[in-house]
């Protein structure tokens, strides 16, 4: 084909999705087709994948194909190991793709369905996947080292320790909430629990395979892999329905909360290729083949979105997300657009397995780009449900009511007709015995998923569609919890290796242990106090989530930032410096409500002293008033740690401003940490 060809076909593909967009964008009408936001969201990664990914790669990074990389450079057989870019884009996306693609855009339904598409769309491919890419290519290029050391080796020892600590509590706050979204998920769930246990001896066995039995046959292995994963998913269905299997495979919070935990610690000291790799690539068939076969289902169905454009509950009032839609959108939405845990994940295990720079736009543009379209697919499955039913779901009780009357009754009186005769029948076809005030996205995404599915399959699966979508939101996120491990021990490694050097050698295996014991010690801990007490341990800290998590993306941006200008590209820096400074003024107001609101549904401090206020008036129900004087700590240890972050953030900024004015105007800054070039030809093959 011709490059006038070429063209021509990018031009028509981006003529397409821009005409689907603006359907999307100007429809006023009662319901629109679900199809258009395939084919925008289609037209738009497409392109910008193509055209600005592509100019990025060339001009702002100056991908060097012939460049080696630290995975060929300090190939160890653990951490470091020249991987398949094929493996290593399934490892990259199932590790960043966790909670935040399919719950954040869900609870963010409640706005309507166009706040949310146009953020995820816009968001990612001018924010999330350029902050993956660079990153990912700003470590590769200084062997692999992690977000917080690198802010610390380009900036100085203010910007970062600042972001050593900020970024390694962000990180255990994250995988401890992974942890406890994967327990509910499979609690009493034997289905979903066997399921994501053959996970592991399937992985185990396709590492195998491809590192030592069939070496290089990546094809081989993933039929190998994606037949038994098949099997897996499949036979949890038979497995749940046996007599004696069913209850093997049935725990509760505690026993899964110490089997996640030891999971995590193996996960991180194995080598990379036995156990994470292979594990998260297969994985990666379940979540894409899932969410590409509900695309496929939108497209023979064709149902209509039945949540408006916008909502009555723009101005803070809703049910679901309290606070305005500016800025909580963006801070609910979350990792399905901006997320800073994937600049952990592109500064720890990815790049330590990229075998060649040529593969880091596809690793770390394409993966997210991938995870927003997850993203736009959880908004569609959410808006296709009647908002009636959405709300009857994602609402809590102390909201709408307790009972069914009470809260149908309030649902309707907001415009949204909902009957209890219709939750139960809902319930009931779905395998539960009430779908009432099941808060969090995770259920009213499995009822929007399993609708869609049976709309397209047949309806008599809808129950095994629901379980089905349960089970896939629990593979889904596990997925992240094992990365993340992996990458915590990383940055301790990093951050201790500054008092002691012996301690941040990955290549050690007393520093390896020591500091993965460590590191699953500190989630871990919050992870089991959060089960087994429901106002303790991570539920303290899980309102601090959405906002720590866009403050790290705005600490990632800004670093990538100064290493731009560094480098002597300067022309180029406001690719990642709009999208920093957008996410820390965002989060920076998102911070000040959660700090100074006076609605007590907002703001931590208006809701812990509304609530100190009750308890001393005596006007507290009484089963409220053993866990009052907890809550009202946990509100203000919130508060403090909202505080603390926003410090972190704009010590970082300010550095990072510094920093580059002063290398503008020719005056000494830290030394550019990039490792000198070595060409693929020099490195010696492994073995040699």
């Amino acid at each position: 084909m011709s490059a006038v060809m070429r063209n021509l076909v990018w031009v028509i593909i981006g003529v397409l999705g821009a005409v689907c967009l603006g359907v999307i964008a100007l429809n006023r009408g009662e319901t629109i087709n679900a199809f258009w936001f395939i084919a925008a969201a289609a037209g738009v990664y497409a392109v910008a994948y193509r055209l600005y990914a592509g100019w990025i790669a060339a001009r702002v990074m100056s991908a060097d194909p012939g460049r080696a990389t630290p995975a060929h450079l300090l190939n160890d057989g653990r951490d470091y190991v020249p991987t398949h870019r094929w493996i290593t884009f399934g490892h990259h996306f199932a590790a960043i793709a966790g909670a935040g693609p399919l719950v954040g855009p869900t609870l963010a339904a409640q706005f309507g369905y166009l706040p949310g598409t146009l953020w995820l769309l816009a968001g990612a491919v001018l924010g999330g996947c350029v902050q993956d890419m660079i990153i990912l290519w700003c470590s590769t290029r200084r062997n692999g080292r992690t977000l917080g050391q690198m802010a610390r080796d380009e900036m100085g020892p203010i910007a970062g320790t600042a972001a050593l600590i900020g970024t390694l509590l962000i990180m255990v706050l994250i995988v401890a909430v992974l942890g406890l979204v994967v327990v509910n998920a499979m609690k009493h769930s034997p289905w979903g629990t066997f399921t994501v246990a053959m996970t592991i001896p399937i992985a185990i066995l396709v590492g195998i395979y491809m590192r030592t039995i069939r070496p290089g046959r990546v094809l081989e292995g993933s039929l190998i892999g994606l037949f038994l994963l098949l099997a897996a998913t499949v036979g949890g269905g038979w497995v749940a329905q046996h007599p004696v299997l069913g209850p093997l495979f049935d725990f509760d919070g505690p026993e899964l909360a110490l089997m996640v935990i030891g999971y995590g610690l193996v996960a991180a000291i194995l080598p990379v290729w036995l156990l994470l790799a292979p594990r998260d690539y297969i994985s990666t068939f379940i979540k894409i083949g899932a969410i590409l076969l509900l695309a496929f289902a939108v497209v023979i169905l064709r149902p209509d979105m039945h949540m408006p454009a916008l909502t009555r509950f723009v101005d803070g009032t809703g049910p679901v997300v309290a606070g305005s839609i500016y800025p909580f959108l963006f801070i609910t939405i979350a990792c399905g657009a901006v997320s800073g845990f994937h600049a952990l994940i592109s500064s720890g295990t990815t790049p330590k397995m990229i075998a060649n720079e040529a593969d880091l736009r596809l690793v770390g543009y394409g993966s997210m780009a991938m995870e927003s379209f997850v993203g736009i697919m959880a908004l569609v499955a959410a808006c296709v449900l009647e908002p009636g039913v959405y709300f009857a779901i994602n609402s809590a009780a102390g909201v709408v009511g307790a009972t069914a009357e009470q809260a149908t009754a309030t649902i309707t009186g907001w415009g949204f007709p909902v009957t209890p005769e219709r939750m139960h029948e809902l319930a009931a076809a779905m395998g539960e015995s009430t779908l009432f005030h099941r808060t969090g996205g995770a259920p009213s995404l499995a009822v929007g998923m399993a609708t869609i599915f049976a709309g397209a399959f047949g309806q008599g699966l809808l129950a095994v569609w629901y379980h089905f979508a349960i089970m896939f939101e629990a593979l889904f996120i596990l997925t992240a919890v094992d990365a993340g491990t992996r990458v915590g021990r990383f940055m301790l490694q990093d951050m201790l290796g500054n008092i002691w050097r012996p301690l941040g050698d990955t290549a050690s295996y007393p520093s390896t242990v020591l500091c993965s014991a460590v590191f699953v010690a500190m989630w871990g801990y919050f992870l089991y106090i959060g089960v087994i007490d429901p106002l303790g341990g991570i539920n303290i800290l899980w309102p601090l989530f959405g906002i720590s998590n866009q403050m790290l993306a705005a600490i990632a941006l800004a670093v990538a930032s100064t290493i731009l200008v560094k480098s002597g590209k300067l022309r180029y820096v406001w690719v990642t410096a709009a999208p920093a400074a957008f996410l820390a003024v965002t989060t920076t107001v998102a911070a000040w409500e959660k700090l100074f609101s006076a609605d007590p549904r907002v703001g931590f401090l208006a809701g812990a002293d509304a609530l100190a206020a009750k308890l001393a008036a005596g006007t507290l129900p009484a089963a409220q008033l053993a866990a009052a004087p907890k809550l009202i700590f946990n509100q203000r240890l919130d508060a403090a740690l909202t505080v603390f972050f926003v410090i972190v953030l704009w010590v970082t900024i300010v550095e990072a401003v510094r920093i580059s004015r002063r290398h503008i105007a020719g005056r000494s800054v830290p030394p550019l940490t990039e490792t000198p070039r070595v060409p693929m030809g020099a490195v010696p093959a492994a073995g040699d």
